[in-house]
């Protein structure tokens, strides 16, 4: 029943839900994520373990090349990021994005959104963690009419989990 209640109030108010969300888990069920990514990335390999960690469901493939994936996705070269993950119903996230926003992306998303993104790398994102180091970045919804908007803000590393 809680989780009924949460998805309503998800679908009422989604950027307010993110923000939100980030003051404590969610653990819906999204189904399974492909991720592509390098087969020597170790930033990707981290990503995808914070994704299982967390509870998503990953499959993992390895490409040399993901810029054909990354066109036929539309997504544009100023929001690429290391590795690409697709769910099932066709959304995308690109990037370091933290496991508990993919969710709540999946259990409520917005109309006109195609997914996710977190340009660049930054540090101490999911997967690119470096010891205490920490950078504050958003998280933009990538939009079906090509524009982007602000999904959510990262501001300390605790908001990620």
């Amino acid at each position: 029943m809680k989780n009924l209640l949460l998805g309503a109030a998800l679908l009422a108010s989604l950027p307010v839900a993110a923000n939100q969300a980030l003051q404590g888990p969610l653990m819906q069920s999204p189904g399974t994520l492909a991720v592509y990514k390098s087969p020597t990335c170790g930033c990707c390999t981290g990503w995808v373990d914070h994704a299982k960690a967390h509870g998503l469901t990953v499959d993992t493939y390895n490409a040399p090349d993901l810029s054909g994936l990354k066109q036929f996705h539309q997504i544009p070269p100023a929001m690429r990021s290391c590795h690409t993950a697709v769910s099932e119903q066709g959304y995308v996230f690109e990037g370091h994005v933290p496991a508990k926003l993919v969710e709540v992306f999946l259990l409520a998303p917005p109309e006109g959104a195609k997914g996710l993104t977190v340009p660049a790398m930054p540090v101490g994102s999911p997967g690119m963690e470096m010891g205490d180091k920490f950078m504050p970045y958003e998280v933009l919804q990538l939009n079906m009419d090509g524009s982007v908007e602000v999904f959510a803000k990262i501001d300390a590393p605790d908001q990620q989990y």
